[in-house]
């Protein structure tokens, strides 16, 4: 294809999964890895499938195929978030008193979360509860190279709630780990504490991580709490609907 015009070679190209020009046709030869390097062929891309307009000018190659692959790979990472599948996908690093449950909403004094799609939630019980996950970008379709390059925003979202009638407590820990578990960058909120006879209305907590450096492979997510009244059953902090992102 060397005697091609570069426009028409681009246009070719373009109709190329993403993956394989990444992984596979970068490699052919120099003019082919410019090319997809470049800005024309990722904005094409993005004009072919609606994610930029016909005036949209080639500025920020890299922009270009960021938007591209993260809108592509734009979902929840976090695996069951709201419950519907028990524990499935959860490790219990804590559970205390009588561990975890998993209730309907509302649930006993409790209030209605403010999305419809959203049917369940775990609650914690009279000493503390914690689980986690650990979210493998690489399985998940986000290789190293975009990974150390441009280094996508990976967003932390959780809810969580008291019951009316009884406080309680709520932490949420997020790590970005290496090839080797080594901590890239961390974030750990503060504990919550919520009185008893509050409002029972649900809480959004998030943390966007940006410009933590190159190696990140894993997420991990961990949350949890407990009651503040220290009542048999599960009357401690209530959480659901988590989620990792990764975005422009």
């Amino acid at each position: 294809m060397e005697s091609l015009p570069e426009p028409l070679l681009v246009r070719i190209l373009a109709s190329v999964p993403a993956v394989e020009l990444i992984l596979v046709c970068r490699l052919v030869c120099s003019q082919w890895k410019a090319l997809i390097d470049g800005t024309a062929l990722w904005l094409l891309k993005c004009q072919r499938e609606g994610l930029a307009g016909e005036d949209a000018e080639e500025e920020g190659g890299a922009n270009w195929q960021m938007l591209y692959f993260l809108d592509k790979r734009k979902r929840n990472l976090i695996k069951n978030a709201t419950g519907e599948e028990g524990l499935e996908h959860w490790v219990e690093v804590e559970s205390g008193g009588d561990g975890w449950k998993i209730e309907e909403l509302p649930g006993d004094f409790g209030k209605d979360f403010p999305s419809d799609e959203v049917h369940q939630y775990f609650v914690t019980s009279f000493q503390w509860c914690r689980k986690s996950q650990v979210i493998d970008l690489r399985a998940e379709g986000y290789w190293e190279e975009l990974m150390d390059t441009i280094q996508p925003k990976i967003v932390v979202k959780d809810w969580y709630a008291a019951r009316c009638d009884a406080g309680c407590l709520y932490e949420l820990n997020v790590r970005l780990l290496s090839e080797t578990d080594e901590v890239v960058a961390e974030y750990r909120s503060e504990t919550i504490a919520l009185p008893q006879d509050n409002e029972g209305e649900w809480n959004e907590i998030t943390h966007t991580f940006s410009d933590y450096g190159p190696g990140v492979r894993f997420v991990s997510f961990e949350h949890g709490g407990q009651d503040t009244v220290f009542w048999k059953g599960w009357y401690g902090a209530r959480v659901t609907h988590s989620s990792v992102t990764v975005e422009l």
